[in-house]
């Protein structure tokens, strides 16, 4: 019914750039109705919060890890989230994952009701 499919990972080295794509698409699916976030997940670790916008963009948050390396936008006319990562650090690498929710508290909190099957981001040094 709703399909997240996110783009934009690859390789780049340590101090680069990368911008993520998640394109929101279902039958029933509103997007203006929906928070939405960014999740990762390295090998071995559990799913990490790293960022969350509201509906329109007014209200959001970021993980520690990432304030003011990231920065997560949405385009309601695209149903299209996004990740800015900038001065990207090895410890960055994992598998990024977008995620959505009627209300941004949750995703914050780490749940969400839709997500999709992630992008690889990997930083060498």
């Amino acid at each position: 019914q709703v399909q997240l499919v996110e783009s934009g990972g690859g390789l780049v080295q340590a101090g680069g750039s990368l911008r993520l794509s998640c394109a929101a698409s279902g039958r029933t699916f509103t997007f203006t109705f929906y928070a939405m976030g960014w999740f990762r997940q390295a090998p071995g670790k559990g799913r990490e919060f790293v960022a969350a916008i509201n509906w329109n963009g007014g209200s959001l948050s970021y993980a520690d890890s990432v304030k003011g390396r990231f920065t997560i936008s949405r385009d309601n006319t695209k149903n299209t989230v996004y990740l800015q990562m900038d001065s990207l650090k090895p410890e960055d690498t994992a598998v990024y994952l977008c995620a959505a929710d009627r209300n941004r508290p949750r995703i914050v909190g780490g749940e969400a009701d839709y997500w999709g099957q992630g992008t690889q981001v990997t930083v060498s040094s």
